[in-house]
């Protein structure tokens, strides 16, 4: 009798959306502070990321960071799908502890914003999470939710250091090299997670997805 060999499940597309533009983007390090929203742009940048994520043909599930700019952002894109959105503690950005709120402009002049940007490995934010920490929460997550929707289309609404964190991981990049990727508000990146691992279709993708869809 011949043998018959298991198909492997179908990959989950996993879709990455950084949250839409707030009134501090640029200026401060918000972190996990509460009470910060969207601004009209990101309003208008998470409609328009909605309408995008709208025209793929299936979406099966919406997670989010507990953080209100991503709650709010992931309203939008749920709304056009009319799917409920789900609150993940593990997409949420990192915790940068004491630096949490300072203004950017500040915090480039501490002497540990060189090893921020270049060996962040090893750094850890005083009274708050590694990178290192921040990526291994960040790939587990993933994981889980590619299990819990094989062959799925899953969108996780996160932030912009947890979504780079993820793409290195996923081809392979050393975390130092990380701050290299620019994750910008409301920007797809799109990861198909199967059993022989990730696979990036896109990254930082601000225009229509027309590519993730089958001819």
């Amino acid at each position: 009798m011949p043998r018959t060999t298991r198909k492997p499940p179908p990959p989950t597309l996993l879709l990455l959306v950084r949250h839409g533009q707030t009134p501090t983007t640029g200026d401060r390090l918000p972190g996990r502070a509460r009470g910060l929203h969207l601004s009209d742009e990101g309003r208008a940048q998470a409609q328009a990321v909605g309408d995008r994520i709208a025209a793929l043909p299936k979406v099966h599930a919406v997670y989010t960071s507990p953080l209100e700019r991503t709650r709010e952002t992931a309203g939008f894109i749920a709304k056009r799908r009319d799917l409920r959105v789900t609150t993940e503690r593990g997409l949420l950005e990192c915790d940068f502890g004491d630096w949490t709120g300072g203004e950017l402009k500040t915090l480039r002049k501490a002497p540990e914003w060189r090893t921020v940007q270049r060996y962040p490995s090893g750094f850890r934010f005083p009274n708050g999470e590694s990178f290192l920490e921040m990526q291994t929460r960040v790939v587990s997550t993933l994981e889980r939710l590619r299990r819990a929707h094989p062959g799925g289309t899953v969108v996780a609404v996160s932030h912009a250091d947890p979504i780079k964190a993820a793409t290195a991981a996923a081809v392979g990049t050393h975390l130092d090299l990380f701050q290299r990727i620019v994750i910008s508000p409301c920007s797809v990146t799109a990861i198909a997670y199967g059993d022989g691992g990730p696979v990036v279709l896109t990254v930082n993708a601000l225009d229509d997805l027309k590519a993730l869809t089958p001819s």
